[in-house]
């Protein structure tokens, strides 16, 4: 079995990236492409994502990986959840709305209205977030949008349409939609009628590792000529990122940690209790038909909203410097809750946070060292008891936490998750999504072959995680 290169495609809420990855028997190697920002924009009626501007990135970024490795076999993308674009005979309807707009909380009381949460959860599984697909529509049949469109795509789906003209839904994005039935893994038009989502609206459903087709003529204009197929992977950034999880130990939890943090175990069966709803657990579609049983927590959003705060007024911030001086401040600072949706919009995070001290009569920190040790400590806390609640429930043991992606390069993140769970953090890799994105497309070009477990040894053996062991409290 010969190996060969595939372009990953890995988009953030805050920036996107392609990575070239070079695959065979027991090698694994990235070489880093293109990196480019990805933000939102506020206008008049909401805040949407520059997504003709992400695509542009995206093509430059593959034409960039076509030219250091011509014999680039395949492409996928992933990017975060639950967004999409409206279509009408192939053409967008508009700049798809970002999930933090605030056009979706009336949309749940509309949902609500028609389906209690604790039935919505029966039928798919997911841990209540205003910002959910099946709310955003709900937002969108009501603005009258609907009436217009005759599809919708989520954001990785969308993209690959326009590079291969073909249109389908990637199973494991397609499950944060809310309107995947957690026990089918199809669309549930059931439910989808009773909400006035119309049927047409819905695209074929194909599972990770499916060939959708080659670049139509405008995509090799731009990105040249290439032999590469678009290949569905774990479009959900952190399905992607749990193929990387460096262990084979069925006994592990993980924490996908970027903009948001996502916290869980997987499973080969929903936990679909009223307690597991009340707790705020989900049940997503991974890669090979897992459950992704997780909780999402607000993750280091916190961090980043607080420092691009302070840099309003023209203040350079040194993050080493800035986590040095955390890690020096005094440990009993006061902590939060990180899940709470005060802190979901962007913007005045420090204030907000401050606030929120405030309301209950708790002193906030004192400076910006201590507020950042209080954001990583309330992190800390929210993925430790994350990480207990999804063994409690899911009846699941967990003797090690791995901590992928961005966070893992966060020490002291590290080190305060491993004293406040109790139990020994992996940290590492950084690039998970980008991995886990790698290995799916290598083994469905047949670079490798075997199930998650294999491919988790060649990520174990390309990336060795850090280890840091709890302290003695």
């Amino acid at each position: 079995m010969s190996g060969g290169a595939v372009a990953a495609v890995d988009l953030g809420a805050t920036s996107g990236r392609v990575i070239l990855g070079y695959v065979g028997h027991n090698e694994l190697q990235l070489t880093d492409v293109a990196r480019f920002p990805n933000r939102p924009v506020r206008t008049i009626d909401g805040l949407h994502w520059s997504v003709l501007e992400l695509y542009r990135d995206v093509v430059e970024g593959l034409a960039a990986a076509v030219r250091q490795e011509p014999q680039v076999a395949s492409i996928g993308i992933d990017s975060w959840a639950v967004d999409y674009g409206l279509l009408r005979d192939g053409r967008l309807l508009g700049a798809p709305y970002a999930y933090r707009d605030e056009r979706n909380l009336a949309a749940v009381e509309v949902v609500h209205g028609i389906v209690p949460p604790e039935e919505l959860y029966r039928l798919n599984g997911l841990q209540h977030l205003s910002f959910n697909t099946l709310f955003q529509l709900t937002a969108d049949r009501t603005a009258g949008m609907l009436e217009l469109a005759d599809s919708h795509l989520l954001l990785p789906d969308l993209l690959g349409y326009w590079l291969t003209g073909r249109s389908v839904a990637e199973r494991t994005n397609a499950s944060t939609t809310g309107l995947l039935g957690v026990e089918t893994g199809e669309w549930n038009f059931a439910l989808a009628e009773r909400l006035g989502l119309p049927q047409r609206l819905f695209r074929p459903l194909v599972n990770a590792g499916t060939e959708v087709g080659a670049l139509v003529p405008s995509a090799v204009r731009g990105i040249g000529e290439t032999r590469a197929v678009v290949t569905t992977v774990g479009s959900h950034d952190t399905a992607s990122a749990v193929v990387a999880v460096p262990s084979t130990d069925p006994d592990v939890a993980y924490i996908s940690c970027g903009t948001w943090s996502l916290v869980g175990v997987e499973l080969e069966r929903p936990v679909l209790t009223e307690e597991s709803r009340l707790a705020g657990f989900t049940n997503e579609g991974g890669v090979d038909g897992r459950v992704r049983y997780l909780h999402n927590v607000m993750g280091l959003w916190l961090l980043s909203e607080s420092i691009r705060d302070w840099e309003r007024t023209g203040e350079t911030i040194s993050l080493p410097a800035l986590l040095a001086q955390a890690a020096s401040a005094r440990a009993d600072v006061p902590v939060f809750d990180a899940d709470d949706e005060a802190f979901l919009a962007p913007g005045d995070m420090p204030a907000r946070i401050a606030a929120w001290f405030t309301e209950r009569g708790i002193e906030p920190p004192a400076s910006r060292p201590e507020l950042v040790r209080s954001i990583l400590q309330s992190l800390a806390d929210a993925y430790a008891r994350a990480i207990e609640n999804a063994s409690r429930l899911s009846g699941k043991p967990v003797n090690a936490i791995h901590l992928v992606g961005g966070g893992s390069l966060n020490e002291l993140l590290c080190q305060l998750t491993a004293d406040a769970a109790g139990l020994p953090v992996l940290a590492g890799p950084v690039e998970a999504t980008a991995i886990g994105n790698v290995l799916v497309q290598a083994r469905a070009q047949g670079f490798v072959s075997g199930d998650l477990e294999a491919l988790r040894a060649i990520a174990m053996r390309a990336f060795p995680p850090k280890r840091f062991d709890p302290r003695a409290s």
